[in-house]
């Protein structure tokens, strides 16, 4: 099993789209704080960056990788190894090939310009997001055979957790201002992954006066020790329950 993983992980950063990937968060990276008259303002651009790259290459680039290495899959079939060790292997070696990339491209300017928590906070967080996100690419890729479709299933469950969910809150917000519903919107916030680590970041960065009385209601769970264990928790289960879904296809499905 850890031949595999140190296969997966040299092919992939050896990847010239991995490369690029990580040539790009450092260029943003820089960019952000070096423009900025503050690290607050710099880590707030880095934020939005992170929230939309890091998930939307983590999903595509996986889903890709995946179907491309159907014959490789195939031939660990063929060996005495069982196969949630293959699954696992792939697994582990694409989440620490991008874990590598995020670290370098945005985790030094991160730990340089921002103040220690926050910067290993976001640090944390945009770890969590790659890996939530190539877990998602895993059920994808394992649902279809078609390659086509496959990849069109993770643009758009890239597009609803990173864009279309923003909106279905917001629409919600505005057609039942008049109930207090805040305390449900916290719940519905655990339903994205990006959400809670946008959430857990302004108020790590205490601008969640911005978000009015429901920042108020957000930092009043999110903000204390145990909401912010249980934000972890359940960033944790993002990826567990994708990736064990697949799992279960993976060891039931004809190759």
């Amino acid at each position: 099993m850890n031949r595999i993983i140190k296969y997966v992980i040299i092919d992939i950063l050896k990847n010239k789209i991995v490369v690029a990937y990580t040539i790009m968060l450092a260029v943003l990276s820089w960019s952000a704080f070096s423009l900025e008259d503050s690290s607050t303002k710099g880590m707030l651009t880095l934020l939005n960056i992170i929230l939309l790259t890091v998930p939307l290459v983590s999903i595509l680039f996986t889903t890709i990788y995946i179907y491309n290495s159907a014959e490789f899959i195939e031939l660990l079939l063929s060996q005495p190894i069982a196969r949630k060790k293959i699954w696992f292997s792939l697994f582990i070696g694409l989440s620490m090939s991008f874990i590598v990339s995020f670290i370098i491209g945005a985790g030094i300017p991160l730990l340089i310009y921002a103040p220690i928590n926050t910067g290993v906070m976001m640090l944390l967080l945009g770890v969590i997001i790659s890996v939530v996100f190539i877990s998602i690419a895993f059920l994808s890729s394992i649902t279809t055979r078609d390659k086509a479709k496959g990849i069109g299933m993770s643009i758009m469950l890239w597009l609803y957790f990173c864009l279309l969910f923003d909106g279905i809150v917001l629409f919600l917000l505005f057609q039942f201002s008049d109930y207090p519903i805040e305390k449900i919107m916290v719940i519905i916030t655990a339903l994205s992954p990006v959400d809670l680590a946008r959430i857990l970041i302004l108020l790590h960065l205490d601008v969640s006066a911005m978000l009015g009385y429901t920042g108020a209601i957000f930092k009043d769970f999110f903000g204390t020790t145990l909401g912010f264990l249980i934000s972890l928790c359940l960033l944790c289960l993002w990826f567990i329950v994708p990736y064990w879904i697949s799992l279960v296809r993976f060891r039931k499905k004809d190759l």
